[in-house]
């Protein structure tokens, strides 16, 4: 029997490997309109890309755009790969979200 490992456990190379992987699987179900498939690959893959994301790139305290999405996010601490806080459209939920779905900051 085979047994995935968790994303943990995976090294870089696995994890980009299983983003590719998981991107190729999904453009297939979107094109054969396997709309809940998709969105399970998908969110795989945003879990994926946060076990490849430098959390060292983001700050309790700071705000950060959300990806593909209009609004912003202000941390309040961290827990593994997931960022809670408050989405500025709703300050009065607390909500864990991957930190791959936060944008990187600028440069200064």
């Amino acid at each position: 029997m085979h047994t995935q490992k968790r994303y943990s456990e995976m090294t870089e190379f696995e994890l980009r490997e299983e983003v590719r992987v998981l991107k190729e699987k999904a453009v297939k179900a979107e094109q054969l309109g396997m709309v809940n498939e998709y969105e399970v690959l998908t969110r795989k893959m945003v879990m994926a890309k946060a076990y490849m994301t430098d959390l060292s790139q983001f700050m309790v305290g700071n705000t950060y755009e959300l990806a593909e999405e209009d609004t912003r996010f202000k941390i309040t601490y961290f827990n593994g790969v997931f960022a809670w806080g408050y989405r500025e459209d709703n300050l009065t939920e607390e909500i864990g979200i991957p930190i791959s779905l936060l944008k990187k900051p600028e440069k200064q």
